[in-house]
């Protein structure tokens, strides 16, 4: 009655309090004013004693000097006890009303305005004639105060008092939780917080994950997780932190998977693709090696246990392949690439990089899709403001945000560091991912007009214990986690199996603006490229073309495959200075893979042309005729005791650029066989150092050593 007029404390109200309770001998009154309320709400000290009181008075009048009287009100009417375990006005008109606040009627407020005045006392769910009589009292106040006519009072009073509650909302659950635990690292600290969330997009999403966990369920996978940001502003309309099943505890349904942990598979690999071609270390379409491969003892396998030979660094990605990353990272170094991943605002590696080593790019980090999401809306962001502005931002790298411009009171998200990213190098990598091959209804979307890009990536963790799913358009970043919060591996839980239908499914309910990344000119300079490899023309390519690439300060890649070879009259037999005469020779250009590469590309590209064998009087001094595949680079061998308890043999591999060559094979100056055509051989070792002589029947050399350090 006086909350207008009081500095925060009423001594009229404490004095009468006083008499009331010296009295009855009893603490039957307070005298607490709303502001005394809400300090006693603050100290969450229920203890009434004199000291306690003096307090309250103190951290009340603080409250009104630096708040003003409407600030008071919100703070109280949030965080005022309505009864049982419901707190806030907003709580409470849900759970007694099943409404927003925001659509009650007079009677519902009234109601709510009495209930903290005796929270413990009067509750809807009893002593219904007491909560009856004080709310139509309060309704008479204000109809002799004349804030209310006399036929909405009458209507009013006709109104029920709530009986049973109803259930509370739990439309983001998971997002009240991290921001009450502190895991989003929010600019404010408040006591209330308006969200960026979506309402009617956090429903349909939370549908959209329900109707998948079916399936899911099926195979025992229990958690998914979803968020959905804004690319300009990093705004998270859409926050499903898990599938929310509390009534069955065996699901976890309490986890936030979106801040934990978890091994992201192959999602980082378009970061190493944007980062090399950054640094110019590649070019959007150069040709990588996909070969056998072992380094320092870690031995890299692709998904589907095939290789290419060679491939581009565009397809490469687009088909996640990870041969080619590895050896990518491998030139790129660890340590440059781990750094790189700060600074992109990753904070969830806590080892060294030489712990991680090559495995950090097929998920051998932790990683969340909480930093995931923003990392990637970051790259998009950047690319939209550049085309927009030709400039670069710093404050384009931030996390996420969920608090609305009402609360937010500064801009703490940017991520202050120097500018790491070309705008270019973002556009090619959006490119190539657009080019993923979509999964299930979505596998034909190109041949419809009223589909549109998306960039998109899956991962799926070793051990089959997570699937993502990550996509992003100029307007709307989608992310997509599945797996199981015990981290229990599953058959099938595969990224595009699982994670891909989902994110789609969320981006049918986003709308569709059917844009997509201009290409950054200004960032991008031309340059004529040899089609086949991918590199800069080094003058000798048959095929070329003029493209824009990333305008970088290093050199960029000049093709290595392209040179020109020289044919006797025939035109069937390679031929040089050693055995023909140059000035009736043919010199033509000619694409050349390195025998290992070429062993597995030919198979791949029909079209591939091998080169012409040398003629018989020719000496070979330029071309490398064979190629060591197995082992490689790492020449320390352990050899495996067999399950019949015998020692194992040593696997050699090498490929020959002719399929008719004959390999004469020596260990230590020894014969032990010949191959043809498939050249491997299996050869008992003992322990220690050997050397490796293999001599084709054109007199060709390889030779190199081994040591074997354990049986």
């Amino acid at each position: 009655r006086y909350f207008y007029f009081h500095t925060g404390v009423n001594p009229v109200s404490l004095f009468r309090a006083f008499i009331a309770n010296v009295r009855e001998n009893r603490i039957v009154m307070g005298g607490s004013t709303i502001s005394m309320q809400l300090a006693r709400l603050h100290k969450n000290n229920p203890k009434r004693t004199l000291i306690n009181k003096l307090h309250e008075i103190w951290i009340a009048i603080v409250f009104e000097i630096k708040f003003s009287k409407t600030d008071i009100l919100k703070m109280y009417v949030s965080n005022a006890p309505y009864g049982g375990n419901v707190v806030g006005a907003e709580t409470a008109a849900w759970r007694y009303f099943g409404r927003d606040i925001n659509n009650l009627s007079l009677a519902e407020y009234a109601t709510l305005a009495v209930l903290p005045n005796s929270p413990a006392l009067i509750h809807p769910g009893r002593n219904r004639s007491k909560l009856k009589f004080k709310r139509d009292a309060l309704l008479k106040m204000m109809l002799d105060k004349g804030l209310i006519d006399e036929t909405n009072f009458k209507l009013a009073k006709l109104e029920n008092i709530p009986d049973k509650p109803f259930p509370i909302p739990q439309l983001a659950i998971h997002l009240m939780q991290s921001i009450v635990n502190g895991r989003l690292n929010l600019v404010s600290k408040s006591w209330f917080y308006k969200t960026t969330i979506d309402k009617k997009l956090q429903q349909n999403v939370v549908e959209v994950l329900d109707n998948h966990h079916i399936s899911l369920l099926a195979n025992h996978i229990k958690n998914a997780c979803v968020i959905v940001m804004e690319v300009n502003t990093g705004n998270v309309v859409a926050y499903v932190g898990n599938v929310y099943k509390p009534d069955n505890p065996e699901l976890d349904s309490h986890v936030d998977v979106i801040t934990s942990k978890r091994s992201p598979g192959s999602i980082l690999k378009p970061l190493l693709y944007e980062s090399a071609l950054t640094d110019g270390q590649i070019l959007p379409h150069s040709l990588l090696a996909d070969i056998p491969t072992q380094i320092g003892g870690y031995t890299p396998q692709n998904f589907d246990k095939g290789y290419d030979g060679a491939i581009a660094a565009s397809a490469a990605l687009g088909r996640s392949l990870n041969i080619p990353a590895v050896r990518m990272l491998h030139d790129y170094r660890v340590e440059r690439f781990y750094e790189r991943l700060k600074q992109f605002g990753i904070s969830t590696l806590n080892r060294s990089p030489g712990e991680y080593g090559l495995s950090l790019i097929l998920g051998g980090g932790e990683n969340s899709l909480w930093e995931l999401a923003g990392v990637y809306a970051s790259m998009g962001r950047l690319l939209n403001h550049f085309n927009a502005t030709s400039l670069y931002y710093q404050d384009n790298y931030r996390m996420p945000n969920v608090e609305s411009k009402i609360t937010m009171q500064k801009t703490g998200h940017a991520r202050k560091h120097p500018y790491i990213q070309n705008a270019a190098s973002v556009f090619y990598t959006f490119e190539a991912m657009n080019e993923i091959a979509r999964p299930g209804e979505e596998a034909m979307w190109n041949r419809f007009e009223s589909s549109y890009k998306i960039a998109w990536k899956t991962g799926t963790s070793y051990g089959l214990r997570d699937g993502w799913a990550i996509g992003l358009t100029p307007q709307y970043l989608v992310g997509v986690w599945v797996g199981n919060a015990t981290g229990e591996g599953r058959q099938g839980l595969i990224g595009v199996q699982t994670a891909a239908p989902i994110m789609f499914d969320v981006f049918r309910l986003l709308p569709r603006f059917n844009t997509w990344f201009s290409p950054p000119y200004p960032a991008m300079q031309p340059q004529t490229i040899c089609k086949k490899s991918g590199n800069i023309s080094n003058g000798t390519c048959n095929e070329t073309e003029t493209v824009y690439l990333p305008n970088v300060e290093n050199a960029a890649p000049v093709c290595q495959y392209h040179r020109i070879i020289f044919l006797d009259e025939t035109m069937k037999w390679q031929v040089n200075a050693s055995c023909y005469p140059m000035n009736k020779s043919v010199g033509l250009p000619w694409f050349v893979l390195t025998p290992a590469m070429e062993y597995y590309y030919k198979f791949k590209d029909l079209g591939y042309k091998s080169l012409p064998q040398l003629q018989a009087s020719c000496v070979n001094n330029e071309i490398k005729m064979m190629e060591l595949i197995y082992p490689k680079q790492s020449k320390t061998m352990i050899i495996p005791i067999e399950m019949s308890g015998q020692k194992g043999r040593a696997i050699f591999k090498v490929a020959h650029r002719s399929p008719e060559a004959v390999l004469y094979w020596y260990l230590n100056d020894e014969f032990v066989g010949t191959t043809q055509s498939v050249n491997q051989m299996e050869i008992k070792t003992a322990k220690g150092s050997h050397m490796m002589l293999i001599v084709d029947n054109e007199g060709n050399e390889l030779r190199f050593n081994f040591k074997v350090v354990s049986e």
